[in-house]
């Protein structure tokens, strides 16, 4: 695949972030994103789970600024996603599942996750359904999580299939 395609497929994965569909990603869609998946479970933002889920976003959208936002207006346009974020991360998609760790495990957390660290195939597609993923799709996406087939869902799992869908065009 030449660099022109995997800019385009890579570009599309944008909008993922984007969750107020204003055209580049800051503070607030981290935020935004972490209010839905509280909203999904029912869990007070004021509470420990809610409170971690809030600064693992936080932390996540630090170290995408600090990937992606070139110019440091703490904005990171579609342009400088592709360009920053993505092509500093195409050898190395562990780096950005470092980025996400602290979000996806208080996100799990606040899915009900066991003392392993697992959920349920279905929590895991409430979770990605609450992140603007349709139903159909995050359903899919859980069970292919999946992969042991026992019907739980470990940051083991998810990490590094986040990281591959966000700097791997396939």
């Amino acid at each position: 695949m030449d660099n022109s395609e995997y800019e385009r497929r890579i570009a599309a994965r944008f909008a993922t972030f984007d969750q107020d569909r204003n055209g580049y990603i800051d503070r607030e869609d981290f935020s935004r994103a972490a209010k839905a998946v509280l909203a999904a479970f029912g869990t007070a933002a004021r509470s420990a789970r809610g409170q971690a889920l809030y600064s693992g976003a936080e932390a996540f959208w630090q170290g995408m600024a600090g990937i992606a936002d070139r110019d440091g207006d703490q904005r990171i346009t579609r342009e400088e996603f592709v360009t920053g974020a993505v092509k500093r991360l195409r050898d190395n998609p562990e780096r950005f599942g470092e980025i996400a760790r602290p979000f996806l495990h208080a996100a799990l957390a606040v899915a009900g996750a066991d003392s392993d660290g697992g959920v349920t195939v279905g929590d895991v597609t409430r979770l990605l359904a609450a992140l603007d993923l349709p139903d159909h799709v995050a359903a899919e996406v859980a069970t292919a999580l999946d992969t042991d087939r026992d019907g739980r869902v470990g940051e083991a799992d998810i990490v590094p299939a986040f990281a591959r869908y966000f700097t791997v065009p396939e």
